[in-house]
Protein backbone atom coordinates (compact mmCIF):
# COMPACT_ATOMS: atom_id res chain seq x y z
CA UNK A 1 0.00 0.00 0.00
CA UNK A 2 1.42 3.60 -0.68
CA UNK A 3 0.73 6.40 1.67
CA UNK A 4 -2.86 7.22 0.30
CA UNK A 5 -3.97 3.86 0.37
CA UNK A 6 -2.53 3.88 4.61
CA UNK A 7 -4.73 6.89 4.83
CA UNK A 8 -7.62 5.67 2.83
CA UNK A 9 -7.39 2.54 4.94
CA UNK A 10 -7.15 4.77 8.47
CA UNK A 11 -9.80 6.94 7.31
CA UNK A 12 -12.39 4.09 6.50
CA UNK A 13 -11.77 2.22 9.79
CA UNK A 14 -12.09 5.35 12.08
CA UNK A 15 -15.68 6.10 10.25
CA UNK A 16 -16.45 2.32 10.46
CA UNK A 17 -16.01 2.64 14.39
CA UNK A 18 -18.70 5.61 14.30
CA UNK A 19 -22.29 4.40 14.84
CA UNK A 20 -23.77 7.06 13.09
CA UNK A 21 -22.00 6.07 9.79
CA UNK A 22 -21.86 2.89 7.41
CA UNK A 23 -18.91 3.10 5.18
CA UNK A 24 -20.01 1.04 1.92
CA UNK A 25 -17.45 1.31 -0.74
CA UNK A 26 -13.89 2.79 -1.56
CA UNK A 27 -12.34 3.67 -4.33
CA UNK A 28 -8.17 4.79 -5.62
CA UNK A 29 -9.49 7.16 -8.07
CA UNK A 30 -11.73 9.95 -9.94
CA UNK A 31 -13.39 7.66 -12.13
CA UNK A 32 -13.58 4.88 -9.88
CA UNK A 33 -15.26 6.87 -7.51
CA UNK A 34 -17.43 8.33 -10.13
CA UNK A 35 -18.50 4.53 -11.14
CA UNK A 36 -18.51 3.47 -7.34
CA UNK A 37 -21.21 6.59 -6.74
CA UNK A 38 -23.52 5.68 -9.49
CA UNK A 39 -23.74 2.06 -8.90
CA UNK A 40 -23.82 2.30 -4.49
CA UNK A 41 -25.57 5.46 -4.43
CA UNK A 42 -24.36 6.35 -1.04
CA UNK A 43 -25.88 9.90 0.95
CA UNK A 44 -22.12 11.45 1.32
CA UNK A 45 -19.26 10.77 -0.72
CA UNK A 46 -15.67 11.74 1.28
CA UNK A 47 -13.61 12.87 -1.59
CA UNK A 48 -10.01 13.53 -1.77
CA UNK A 49 -8.85 16.46 -4.02
CA UNK A 50 -5.97 14.82 -4.82
CA UNK A 51 -7.18 11.24 -6.40
CA UNK A 52 -5.36 10.41 -9.26
CA UNK A 53 -6.79 9.96 -12.53
CA UNK A 54 -9.39 12.87 -13.29
CA UNK A 55 -8.62 14.56 -9.97
CA UNK A 56 -11.03 15.09 -7.14
CA UNK A 57 -12.50 18.27 -8.51
CA UNK A 58 -13.64 16.33 -11.76
CA UNK A 59 -15.11 14.15 -9.94
CA UNK A 60 -17.21 15.88 -7.76
CA UNK A 61 -18.17 17.69 -11.14
CA UNK A 62 -19.00 14.67 -12.36
CA UNK A 63 -21.23 13.14 -9.49
CA UNK A 64 -23.15 15.68 -8.75
CA UNK A 65 -24.09 15.68 -12.39
CA UNK A 66 -25.21 11.96 -12.24
CA UNK A 67 -26.12 11.19 -8.95
CA UNK A 68 -29.20 13.12 -8.08
CA UNK A 69 -29.42 13.69 -4.34
CA UNK A 70 -26.07 12.33 -3.27
CA UNK A 71 -23.37 14.98 -1.09
CA UNK A 72 -19.87 15.65 -1.60
CA UNK A 73 -17.35 16.52 1.29
CA UNK A 74 -13.70 17.32 0.15
CA UNK A 75 -10.98 16.38 2.14
CA UNK A 76 -7.36 18.36 1.15
CA UNK A 77 -4.14 19.37 2.44
CA UNK A 78 -4.93 22.78 0.15
CA UNK A 79 -6.11 25.74 2.17
CA UNK A 80 -4.04 28.97 1.36
CA UNK A 81 -5.93 29.06 -2.15
CA UNK A 82 -8.77 29.36 -3.60
CA UNK A 83 -9.29 25.54 -4.40
CA UNK A 84 -12.07 25.54 -1.54
CA UNK A 85 -14.31 28.54 -3.40
CA UNK A 86 -13.35 26.56 -6.99
CA UNK A 87 -14.90 23.24 -5.26
CA UNK A 88 -17.74 24.77 -3.50
CA UNK A 89 -18.94 26.91 -6.22
CA UNK A 90 -18.69 23.76 -8.27
CA UNK A 91 -22.03 22.08 -5.84
CA UNK A 92 -19.35 20.28 -2.82
CA UNK A 93 -21.25 20.29 0.03
CA UNK A 94 -18.12 20.88 2.54
CA UNK A 95 -14.30 21.32 2.54
CA UNK A 96 -12.10 19.80 5.44
CA UNK A 97 -8.30 20.48 5.72
CA UNK A 98 -6.28 17.12 5.95
CA UNK A 99 -5.30 19.04 9.38
CA UNK A 100 -8.55 18.34 11.01
CA UNK A 101 -9.09 15.90 13.51
CA UNK A 102 -11.21 12.67 12.56
CA UNK A 103 -14.05 13.87 14.63
CA UNK A 104 -14.34 17.10 12.72
CA UNK A 105 -14.14 15.03 9.82
CA UNK A 106 -17.36 13.15 11.12
CA UNK A 107 -19.18 16.28 11.64
CA UNK A 108 -18.52 17.46 8.53
CA UNK A 109 -20.32 14.33 7.30
CA UNK A 110 -23.24 15.02 9.68
CA UNK A 111 -23.95 18.15 8.93
CA UNK A 112 -24.01 18.05 5.20
CA UNK A 113 -26.17 14.64 5.65
CA UNK A 114 -28.78 17.34 7.36
CA UNK A 115 -28.52 19.51 4.71
CA UNK A 116 -25.92 21.95 5.81
CA UNK A 117 -22.75 22.82 4.11
CA UNK A 118 -19.45 22.79 6.10
CA UNK A 119 -16.17 24.32 6.02
CA UNK A 120 -13.52 23.69 8.69
CA UNK A 121 -11.85 26.70 10.28
CA UNK A 122 -8.82 27.09 9.02
CA UNK A 123 -9.75 26.77 5.11
CA UNK A 124 -12.40 29.42 6.06
CA UNK A 125 -9.74 31.82 7.02
CA UNK A 126 -7.76 31.47 4.10
CA UNK A 127 -10.90 31.63 1.94
CA UNK A 128 -11.54 35.32 3.94
CA UNK A 129 -7.49 36.06 3.13
CA UNK A 130 -8.03 34.72 -0.62
CA UNK A 131 -10.84 37.47 -0.93
CA UNK A 132 -8.13 40.77 0.14
CA UNK A 133 -5.37 39.29 -1.21
CA UNK A 134 -6.37 37.29 -4.95
CA UNK A 135 -3.75 35.67 -6.65
CA UNK A 136 -2.74 34.59 -10.12
CA UNK A 137 -4.68 31.39 -10.52
CA UNK A 138 -7.52 33.13 -9.60
CA UNK A 139 -7.89 34.50 -13.53
CA UNK A 140 -8.12 31.14 -14.28
CA UNK A 141 -11.44 29.52 -15.35
CA UNK A 142 -12.70 26.27 -13.44
CA UNK A 143 -11.48 24.11 -16.93
CA UNK A 144 -8.33 26.00 -16.88
CA UNK A 145 -7.54 25.11 -13.25
CA UNK A 146 -8.04 21.75 -13.65
CA UNK A 147 -6.01 21.70 -17.08
CA UNK A 148 -3.01 23.35 -14.80
CA UNK A 149 -3.53 20.88 -12.02
CA UNK A 150 -3.21 17.56 -14.05
CA UNK A 151 -0.37 19.54 -15.89
CA UNK A 152 1.36 19.97 -12.63
CA UNK A 153 0.95 16.80 -11.60
CA UNK A 154 3.06 15.47 -14.81
CA UNK A 155 -0.11 14.16 -16.88
CA UNK A 156 0.87 13.86 -21.07
CA UNK A 157 -1.42 15.98 -23.15
CA UNK A 158 -2.95 12.67 -24.55
CA UNK A 159 -3.80 11.01 -20.98
CA UNK A 160 -5.37 14.71 -19.85
CA UNK A 161 -7.26 14.27 -23.42
CA UNK A 162 -8.53 10.65 -22.75
CA UNK A 163 -9.83 11.80 -19.03
CA UNK A 164 -11.42 14.96 -20.08
CA UNK A 165 -12.79 13.45 -23.27
CA UNK A 166 -11.44 16.41 -24.88
CA UNK A 167 -9.41 16.51 -28.57
CA UNK A 168 -5.61 16.75 -27.92
CA UNK A 169 -5.72 19.95 -29.79
CA UNK A 170 -8.28 21.25 -27.29
CA UNK A 171 -6.17 20.81 -24.89
CA UNK A 172 -3.03 22.23 -25.60
CA UNK A 173 -5.24 25.40 -26.25
CA UNK A 174 -6.39 26.09 -22.88
CA UNK A 175 -2.73 25.27 -21.95
CA UNK A 176 -1.63 27.70 -23.30
CA UNK A 177 -4.18 30.00 -22.79
CA UNK A 178 -3.33 29.23 -19.08
CA UNK A 179 0.45 30.07 -20.02
CA UNK A 180 -0.67 33.78 -21.41
CA UNK A 181 -2.61 34.22 -18.19
CA UNK A 182 -0.25 33.43 -15.89
CA UNK A 183 2.78 35.13 -17.63
CA UNK A 184 4.97 31.97 -17.88
CA UNK A 185 6.02 29.87 -21.04
CA UNK A 186 6.28 26.34 -19.64
CA UNK A 187 5.08 23.05 -17.34
CA UNK A 188 8.08 23.72 -15.49
CA UNK A 189 7.08 27.26 -15.11
CA UNK A 190 4.10 26.57 -14.15
CA UNK A 191 4.65 24.15 -11.24
CA UNK A 192 7.10 26.32 -9.64
CA UNK A 193 4.46 28.62 -9.88
CA UNK A 194 2.09 26.67 -8.28
CA UNK A 195 4.75 25.89 -5.30
CA UNK A 196 4.58 29.76 -5.14
CA UNK A 197 0.94 30.66 -4.87
CA UNK A 198 0.14 27.75 -2.73
CA UNK A 199 -1.56 26.09 -5.35
CA UNK A 200 0.05 22.41 -5.54
CA UNK A 201 0.02 20.26 -1.99
CA UNK A 202 3.11 19.35 -1.74
CA UNK A 203 3.77 16.26 -0.05
CA UNK A 204 5.61 16.78 3.48
CA UNK A 205 8.32 14.62 4.99
CA UNK A 206 8.17 10.55 4.70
Amino acid sequence: MDDHDLIRAGITRMLQDHPDIDVIGEADSGEQAIESTRRMLPDVVLMDMKMPGIGGMEATRRILQSADGVKVVIVSAMTENSAASRILQEGAAAYVSKNSHISEIINAINKVHRGQRYVSSDVAQSMALDEQNSGPFDTLSSREMQIATMIIECQKVQDISDALCLSPKTVNSYRYRIFEKLGISSDVELTLHAVKHGVLEVDGPK
